[in-house]
């Protein structure tokens, strides 16, 4: 049985993100430690990585990261190539190609759209929420023409709030008209996309698309557990 409204994650849910992040720095590494004589492109790589790691991993961070993502990669390469002591002039020229690489990389995960266009013909009202700069978030939007299957899009670098601010839900049921009991949320990130969610009662459903597993200590616990969206259907 389908619920009356899904609420559903964009970037790791409906778009293929994070698997497109590694490549795309290995690629950058290689073209500009060739260019600039930077030395051995996997030691940028995993000096980027374990900085990366480590800024994305304070909440704080995050938060104001994801909504200025180009001056967090830049920032994030800058304190990769101090510690490398790499002259940090290149820094800026590393991370900029990296952030339009990746953009350029990111591409619908199969079976996305043919998903919410069966979901939209039996009836269910579909509400997509994102974090991220609004910009960067509308513009995948368009890209990929999504809009047209949405009843409502909320995304934090327009409102001023998201994920898991409760404010966010609770627009999100108010939008769709619905219930908490009538609805669930689908997304990759546990505390965003599912824990969230079930404080008000919304049924929450992980996507665990890279199939990883649900961490052994994690005090969230899913509703249910997919690997992509298309098994909403199945």
């Amino acid at each position: 049985m389908l619920p009356k409204g899904i609420l559903f994650d964009l970037d790791d849910t409906i778009v293929s993100y994070s698997a497109v992040a590694d490549p795309t720095w290995h690629d950058v590494c290689r073209e500009y430690a060739d260019r600039y004589t930077l030395g051995e492109p996997n030691t940028l790589f995993t000096a980027i990585r374990e900085i990366g790691n480590w800024y994305w991993s304070d909440a704080e961070r995050h938060k104001n990261g994801r909504n200025d993502l180009n001056n967090a990669r830049r920032l994030i390469v800058s304190l990769a190539f101090q510690k490398l002591n790499i002259n940090e002039s290149i820094a800026l020229q590393v991370a900029d190609a990296f952030s339009k690489q990746r953009e350029d990389a990111v591409h619908l995960f199969d079976g996305g759209k043919e998903t919410l266009e069966h979901l939209r013909q039996h009836g269910v009202l579909l509400a997509l929420m994102t974090n991220g700069e609004g910009h960067k978030q509308r513009s995948k939007i368009r890209r990929f023409d999504l809009e047209k299957y949405f009843n409502a899009i909320l995304i934090e670098g327009e409102m001023g709030f998201g994920k898991p601010e409760m404010a966010v839900y609770y627009r999100a049921l108010d939008e769709l008209g619905l219930k908490p009991e009538d609805v669930w949320s689908v997304g990759d990130n546990l505390e965003w996309d599912v824990g969230g969610p079930q404080k008000l009662g919304i049924h929450g459903i992980w996507n665990d698309h890279a199939r990883q597993g649900l961490p052994p200590a994690s005090k969230i616990i899913p509703d249910r557990i997919i690997h992509q969206i298309t098994e909403l259907i199945d």
